[in-house]
């Protein structure tokens, strides 16, 4: 599954492309500034983001478990789903960002322009795939995860009621992904400030003003996509980066969709198959135990891997950062500097992580106490959490290395990779788990082999340097 020989642009304009109101300035510094000082200023913004984001991720689980044990749950296999989803829009999302950034890096700023308008395109059409399919399966995936009755109930509501909100997510997570690829990280940044707060403010005055319950979470949720799709549209329309949509490059056009969706289909394919690993897993830990105990256990995990996001964040932010500067140096044709920016960031953000898992490890009984009211859930989340903290590192390093790779538009090594690591995480979860006994801590050993495997096996490759000849 090596890379194909390169098919990188050269850096004049191609024969149909002419320049558009595109910002040089931006380009300048991502193509021939300190790399440090580069990859630092490209992550702040989206690391802002990816903050936000995953508060509002915190704020919806502490909200519902003032509600009811039911409500965490529904609230934690909804982020399962939520998590699908945005794995299946990766279908046009990498591609996106790998195909703008070589047109930007190359200096061909209208083909970076079609290749965002037919983006968008995709990206509506995917939204309401994933409206339909996730509202058609809800009570699937909620049975799958062995919840019943009140919760199964509540569970079944809150997801037809957030698959809706999927139609607005694509747009948003693509037109992100085309902005990024130009290297613009601020304006992904403040549109997501946006969401977040409308989404705390709606859920607020649901649960509390009007008295909605876990719907009125969901609903909050609903609400805020709404208003990001909407200032997302607003600034293609009017025109954002160099980027604007106009109604001629719109139309759905094969050739230029296959391209998209040739980088994207691994990637998608790899966060599906990471996602069905997840789900699968969860399914395990739904099994460890019968009654009360298998409850607070599965809630329990949901918690940790709520908070275990807070390590998403720097990793998300260095990883596009990464991702931005590899596509446009290959673009231009100085893959040295595409290898640097991912050495570069692996080394900044891991320092991070080795804080976050210090505070994780330290204030693990304080976390559980503060997003639970649940003794019995503290007592089985507490000690498996101090465990997973240790991992944190290996985790940041797989994220921010096959984020880079991506970002070069080597999507088929990484998906190698996750499809190993998923068999990992099963196998040996299920057997420390359910035939040693071993409960949460025990599935949880299939999370760590995973983790490790993860993270070595992207480090190999990447030091390899065989993803600098990918075609695009």
């Amino acid at each position: 599954m090596a890379p194909s020989k390169i098919d990188t642009p050269t850096p004049a304009l191609s024969s149909d492309a002419h320049p558009t109101n595109v910002p040089q300035d931006a380009s300048r510094t991502v193509l021939r500034g300190p790399v440090r000082k580069t990859l630092l200023l490209l992550a702040l913004p989206v690391l802002a983001e990816q903050m936000l984001n995953t508060f509002v991720g915190l704020f919806d689980t502490w909200l519902a478990g003032r509600i009811s044990s039911a409500a965490t749950s529904a609230v934690g296999l909804a982020a399962y789903v939520s998590w699908l989803g945005t794995m299946i829009v990766m279908l046009v999302g990498t591609g996106t960002t790998a195909l703008v950034a070589r047109h930007k890096g190359a200096g061909a700023s209208e083909q970076a322009n079609r290749c965002t308008n037919q983006s968008v395109t995709l990206a509506a059409m995917l939204g309401f795939f994933l409206f339909v399919l996730l509202y058609t399966v809800a009570p699937v995936l909620a049975a799958y995860s062995r919840l019943s009755g009140d919760a199964f109930d509540v569970a079944v509501t809150y997801l037809r009621i957030d698959s809706f909100g999927h139609i607005f997510m694509g747009l948003i997570l693509v037109g992100c992904a085309a902005l990024r690829g130009v290297g613009d990280m601020r304006t992904p940044m403040l549109i997501f400030a946006a969401i977040n707060g409308v989404n705390i403010l709606a859920s607020c005055v649901f649960v509390y003003g009007l008295e909605m319950g876990v719907n009125g979470i969901v609903g909050g949720t609903i609400i805020s996509r709404g208003v990001g799709a909407v200032i997302m549209l607003t600034l293609l329309i009017r025109g954002c980066a160099g980027l604007i949509l106009i109604r001629s490059q719109l139309s759905f056009v094969w050739a230029r969709a296959w391209r998209i969706l040739r980088i994207g289909i691994p990637a998608a394919t790899d966060g599906a198959v990471l996602w069905i690993g997840h789900f699968i897993f969860l399914a395990i830990i739904a099994r460890a135990y019968d009654g009360l105990l298998g409850q607070a256990c599965f809630a329990a995990h949901i918690i940790a891997i709520r908070v275990e996001a807070l390590v998403y964040l720097p990793a998300v932010a260095w990883g596009a950062a990464t991702a931005t500067m590899i596509g446009q140096s290959l673009g231009h044709g100085d893959p040295l500097r595409a290898k640097r920016a991912g050495l570069e960031a692996v080394l900044q953000c891991g320092l991070l992580s080795v804080m976050m898992a210090a505070f994780f490890y330290m204030a693990a009984s304080w976390i559980f106490e503060q997003m639970t009211i649940d003794p019995l859930v503290r007592a089985a989340g507490v000690g498996p959490f101090r465990v997973l903290a240790l991992f944190q590192p290996l985790l940041i390093i797989s994220i921010v290395l096959i984020h880079g790779l991506r970002g070069a538009g080597d999507t088929r090594v990484p998906l190698l990779i996750t499809i190993l690591g998923v068999l990992l995480r099963l196998s040996v979860g299920y057997y420390f788990c359910m035939i040693a006994g071993w409960g949460l801590i025990g599935a949880w050993m299939g999370m760590f082999g995973a983790m490790t495997w993860r993270a070595t096996a992207a480090a190999a490759h990447f030091l390899s340097g065989r993803w600098i000849t990918t075609r695009v």
